[in-house]
């Protein structure tokens, strides 16, 4: 290969399958960055050529896809998976032929590899401070429904650990659908979820039962002021799907939402939509997926290779001025240092930031620290919230 071929990366995200809308969004944002760099210069006058294919939301289809782009299309490096089952598939491949990929999906934590670079929110990211907040303002009463597969059992896990904390916190039901469930499937959760009257529901469900919940929440005549829905996987893209009807009222924790009040983010989203329009609704999920592909960029810079073994030095501390604030690769765990945030949709269809770190918080995928880590000296209150609170 000469200095002024281009250079190949795999890109592995659903247009079809159960969390197709989600995944679409995160292919678009990891095309916006590939044009950016390429528009740029690409790498070191190298163009960025991503080889795609999709997988259908499917385990099975994302391992076959990862082997074919290792053993036939020859790349040193994979972009994709929005699920954890996904992402699993994936893992023996990168492995077994010294592969890297580039994660971007906040997840359930406990877990590292050599060959995988995380750049979505470990549990210390999100589920702490969700916890907190919800708790803290609505009682430490909670009911959870999820979706039935890896990171719904584990995120469970971890709040129920979080909760029972708190003074009075209880986990009062713990339920799980097919993530190709329908809506009849919703009717006794909702059922019980009155009965039971907690006083938040933590949600991880994903893909299109996402709207199916929060229609039955709503169609129940239950009320997010008084017992909101809480996620960690409820995006922008999901909230255009369902309607602002059904979503407002209800919180999300993530490190990135479209409303941030910065210039680096009112900039990126402009260029997008200029590039883009409106084919997807900039998220947490898409906005990750466009910060790892700079990432990249800026380690292939110094390194003029893809080769894990010769990027990844150049990977590890690397620091990039993404639209949530400046994220880092931290060299210890492979994860993301990120800036959480609560955000409660409104009746544009947006997120009201209500809270967010003052600056960003280091991953902990392993939770060596697992408590609420005293979040209240280390948040800043950005909206007054009006909800209910014990």
């Amino acid at each position: 290969m000469s200095n002024s071929d281009p250079v190949k990366v795999g890109v592995l995200f659903s247009r079809e399958g159960v969390t197709s809308r989600i995944e679409n969004s995160m292919l678009l944002g990891t095309l916006f960055a590939i044009r950016e760099i390429n528009d740029a210069g690409g790498l070191n006058g190298r163009e960025l050529v991503p080889v795609y294919y999709d997988p259908h939301s499917s385990p099975q289809m994302f391992k076959s896809l990862a082997t074919r782009l290792v053993l036939e299309d020859k790349v040193n490096v994979i972009f994709g998976c929005y699920m954890s089952s996904t992402r699993k598939a994936i893992l023996p491949v990168v492995e077994k032929w010294n592969r890297l990929l580039f994660c971007p999906t906040m997840y359930e934590g406990f877990e590292f590899s050599d060959n995988v670079i995380y750049t979505g929110g470990a549990p210390n990211q999100n589920s702490a401070l969700l916890a907190d907040y919800m708790a803290s303002r609505f009682g430490a009463r909670v009911y959870m429904v999820g979706s039935d597969y890896i990171f719904p059992y584990e995120s469970n896990r971890i709040m129920s650990d979080f909760v029972h904390q708190r003074q009075g916190g209880a986990k009062l039901g713990e339920r799980y659908v097919r993530l190709d469930a329908q809506e009849s499937a919703f009717a006794p959760i909702i059922k019980d979820i009155k009965a039971k009257q907690p006083d938040f529901i933590f949600s991880t469900v994903v893909g299109r039962t996402t709207r199916m919940f929060y229609q039955a929440f709503a169609d129940a005549g239950l009320d997010p002021a008084r017992m909101p829905i809480a996620s960690l996987c409820t995006s922008e893209e999901e909230i255009a799907e369902m309607g602002t009807r059904i979503a407002e009222g209800h919180y999300t924790a993530g490190p990135y939402f479209q409303s941030i009040d910065t210039e680096r983010n009112r900039s990126c989203l402009a260029h997008f939509r200029k590039l883009f329009g409106t084919q997807v609704e900039p998220n947490m999920s898409w906005e990750s997926s466009y910060n790892q592909v700079h990432l990249f960029a800026g380690a292939y810079a110094a390194a003029g290779s893809d080769e894990r073994d010769v990027l990844l030095p150049h990977l590890l501390g690397l620091e990039f001025d993404a639209p949530q604030g400046r994220i880092r690769v931290n060299p210890n765990n492979h994860h993301t240092r990120l800036f959480p945030r609560i955000g409660r949709v409104n009746a544009s269809g947006q997120f009201t930031i209500l809270a967010e770190t003052l600056s960003g918080v280091e991953p902990d995928p392993y939770l060596v620290s697992h408590s609420f880590d005293d979040w209240s000296n280390r948040l800043r209150v950005l909206s007054d919230d009006q909800t209910r609170r014990e």
